[in-house]
């Protein structure tokens, strides 16, 4: 089993119900882990800041400042309906909610946003903010959507992780055991390959390709890259599976029986630690369980 946690979990509370609803499933996870929950809602002054008239701005400024603490009054209360033993500490913050909140993640275990259900076309409404902590905070980030209409996420199923080698698979790994552990169930760690690239070489060039060793070479790599944590983590069921196809839509297609995905953050350009991979990304926007993007360790006291 896991140690417990010596850092809260953080979650953004903004007066939506998909913040009620994250607030709801952040406490489960603080419970499960044994620390704090810290409810941080953010009050964007610029936002107030255009030309009105000075009394104006100032009986606009106690509003919001009213409102904000009413919001995490009723935060706190939806907390305590899911976890009335983990303690709950809330703060009101004069700032832009994505800095506000990736300042709250630097002493975090995990941050944990609330996103809208989805469009007619089935895409997940996922916001600017949830984009911009996935891939600059210093925790993992949590992404909780309605699995069917307004129902909480689902409590059963597996983990599910996807491993493609590099570091950012590694913390993702990391903290899928964790959670699987956590939640006493089972794991799936899928690796996938994709061959379009190379089977349009070999075509050109008339050589053959050889698929099965291929295949066979990726799941040396899954094995790899899994050695050494199902021995810390004995309590966990692993099952290994190696695919041909493309990342985002496997994980996907585990996504709808999974109680949980589990992604790295890295893409493969810009500022290393800015950008979100096109996977972390598609299933962030389309995946009905909750995602988590995990994040490389950064150096912090823990």
């Amino acid at each position: 089993m896991p140690e417990h946690s010596e850092h809260g979990v953080v979650v953004g509370v903004d007066g939506s119900e998909s913040a009620l609803r994250a607030v709801r499933w952040a406490a489960e996870q603080a419970r499960r882990r044994h620390t704090e929950l810290r409810l941080v809602h953010a009050i964007d002054d610029e936002a107030l800041d255009h030309p009105r008239p000075i009394p104006m701005r100032e009986n606009l400024t106690e509003v919001t400042r009213e409102r904000g603490h009413r919001l995490l009054r009723k935060a706190r209360d939806a907390a305590k309906e899911v976890a009335p033993d983990v303690p709950v500490s809330s703060v009101l913050l004069h700032e832009r909610p994505v800095m506000a909140l990736k300042t709250a993640s630097e002493n975090a275990d995990l941050l944990v946003l609330g996103t809208e259900g989805l469009r007619p076309l089935g895409r997940v409404l996922v916001g600017s903010v949830s984009i911009a902590l996935a891939a600059r905070a210093a925790c993992p980030v949590a992404l909780v959507r309605p699995h069917v209409a307004d129902e909480m996420p689902p409590e059963a199923g597996p983990v599910v992780v996807g491993v493609d080698g590099t570091r950012a698979s590694e913390a993702a790994l990391a903290l899928a055991f964790e959670e699987a552990s956590w939640r006493r169930t089972g794991l799936i760690a899928l690796h996938c390959w994709d061959d379009a690239f190379l089977s349009a070489v070999f075509e050109e060039t008339r050589w053959s390709l050889d698929r099965s060793d291929i295949e066979e070479r990726e799941r040396e790599v899954l094995a790899e890259r899994l050695a050494g944590w199902q021995e810390k983590y004995p309590d966990v069921r692993v099952e290994r599976e190696v695919v041909r196809g493309r990342p985002a839509d496997e994980l996907l297609r585990h996504a709808d029986r999974a109680r949980l995905l589990v992604v790295g953050s890295r893409g493969r350009g810009g500022v290393a630690g800015m950008l979100l991979g096109s996977t972390s990304q598609a299933v962030m926007s389309y995946a009905l369980c909750p995602v988590i993007v995990a994040r490389e360790a950064v150096d912090r006291d823990r």
